[in-house]
């Protein structure tokens, strides 16, 4: 939509933005402040109109002289929110972009006001909005496709102050979010394991706080990352762990780090279990948790700047096929001692990912650990696209997580985590094996065998983003059929709580 967005009140703006409430009569009266605006004579006229109705989404538009005025649809008041108002907003960003806006005053302060919504937190979610909507969806399109596709710069301002401050700060998460989608849109023949070692080098470049390791070959054996070894092994582009570490500057000395495990398959073909009909397609997105992680990293460092050290271990590896592809009836001892009988070489991003949960508790001594993954399609079935599926026992943990979620949008759905489905993933060869024939609780097995490869005295959350690293349909600030970079808001909220 947009080629950049920024927050600065420099010059006169040639579009006004403001808001109304539905209600069963129609649109709500307009409230006090947005009566004393500059273009109060138009937006009485507009407020006249048929089309505006108040509903959310909705828009109705005149003129104030040669500035353009739309009154926002924001819905019912009872159900408006900071993160209600990011997909209400969208819809007049959208109109933005088609009339070629290029400096637009937000004027929401009234409607936040008499709905008692935070004006910084609004302002956040509106700046999150704009941002998401600068996602370059045509990357990979021809140089015609792209010349015919020009894009405007917008500038955003508001006579509200927190309002304001608060979009600047999500324009911000909204372009770390972009980061992850940017990743996850990058076709397997691009984005390797060394590839995103790459990208993660250049999000640490110039910020002092990052720092990145990259562990492969020789290293990789010496560490016991058998994960790793065996998942890529088959592929011409070798498997690789990278870590990236934040260190916030005066941090308190010797504190534990929170540490984040992202799955970063950038393929994935299923291995020797082949994927078959049309599922292979968008494996390319096998790797949305690592990206999640990496772009949360970034976010991390150059917005939020907690005071809590974190690191991110990615494990990255290109499930691919050969003659020396690991297969079902091996059986891999890892770093911790645990035994696994390979029953599925589709069941890849579990093996992985105890790699790094395995490095997260040997290395880093964590005060939690994290990991995100596109893990299980059973997780889709059960939450659609809606929520993703949250594993964890620790209850402080969770309450952050919950709060995160209410103030990111990004939803989660506590699941079961029960002995019952640990006993499932034993196996008669070896200790436990990496997927259980049996569908039964398909989701909740992906988190049974993770639990094997944790400290039970360190809090641990398990998330599964596998309905909602990718959207369909074009909505909201989200373009059809690309990444959403579900993750990076959580975990960027995640750690404004520090």
């Amino acid at each position: 939509m947009f080629q950049s967005v920024r927050v600065s009140k420099r010059g006169e703006p040639d579009a006004v933005v403001v808001g109304v409430f539905s209600s069963n009569q129609g649109p709500t009266p307009l409230d006090a402040k947005t009566k004393a605006l500059k273009a109060a004579k138009a937006i009485k006229n507009i407020h006249k109109l048929p089309e505006c109705t108040g509903k959310a989404g909705s828009l109705a538009e005149g003129f104030e002289g040669k500035t353009r005025v739309i009154v926002l649809g924001l819905g019912a008041r009872k159900e408006f929110g900071a993160v209600s108002l990011r997909t209400s907003f969208a819809a007049a960003l959208r109109r933005l972009a088609v009339v070629r806006a290029k400096h637009a005053c937000i004027e929401l302060a009234g409607p936040c006001a008499s709905a008692k919504v935070d004006g910084r937190s609004a302002g956040i979610s509106a700046g999150i909005a704009a941002g998401l909507l600068c996602f370059d969806t045509a990357a990979f399109k021809g140089a015609s496709a792209k010349n015919n596709n020009k894009k405007t710069k917008l500038q955003l301002c508001s006579s509200d102050s927190m309002f304001e401050k608060g979009m600047s700060h999500g324009v911000s998460l909204g372009a770390s979010a972009n980061l992850c989608r940017t990743w996850a849109n990058t076709p397997p023949n691009i984005a390797t394991p060394a590839w995103m070692a790459a990208q993660a080098r250049a999000v640490a470049r110039g910020v002092d706080t990052l720092s990145v390791r990259v562990v492969k070959g020789a290293e990789l054996e010496k560490e016991k990352m058998i994960g790793l070894i065996n998942v890529g092994k088959a592929s011409e582009n070798p498997p690789c762990l990278i870590r990236i570490a934040y260190t916030p500057k005066g941090a308190k000395k010797g504190m534990a780090p929170a540490v984040l495990v992202g799955k970063t398959i950038t393929y994935d073909t299923g291995g020797v279990s082949i994927k078959t009909g049309g599922s292979m397609k968008g494996m390319k997105e096998d790797k949305d948790g690592g990206c999640a992680a990496l772009a949360a990293m970034h976010a991390i460092a150059t917005v939020v700047k907690p005071r809590r050290p974190v690191v991110c271990i990615l494990v990255s590896a290109e499930n691919s096929i050969s003659n020396n592809a690991y297969r079902p009836d091996d059986v891999l001892t890892f770093r911790n001692g645990v035994t696994v009988e390979v029953t599925n070489t589709y069941a890849e991003g579990r093996l992985v990912l105890a790699d790094g949960l395995c490095w997260a508790k040997d290395r880093e001594k964590p005060a939690f650990i994290v990991d995100l993954a596109t893990l299980t399609g059973g997780v889709i079935t059960a939450l659609g696209s809606t929520f993703a599926g949250l594993w964890c026992d620790d209850d402080a943990l969770r309450a952050r997580f919950d709060t995160a979620s209410a103030d990111s949008g990004e939803r989660v759905w506590r699941l079961p985590h029960h002995q019952e489905y640990r006993d499932m993933m034993k196996s008669p060869v070896a200790d436990i094996l990496n997927s259980n024939p049996n569908r039964k609780a398909h989701p909740i097995q992906g988190a049974a065998f993770l639990s094997y490869f944790v400290d039970e005295k360190t809090p641990w959350c398990h998330l599964d983003i596998a309905g909602v690293h990718a959207v369909q349909s074009d909505t909201g600030p989200y373009a059809g059929n690309m990444p959403t970079g579900w993750g990076v808001l959580l975990l960027a909220s995640l750690f404004e709580q520090e």
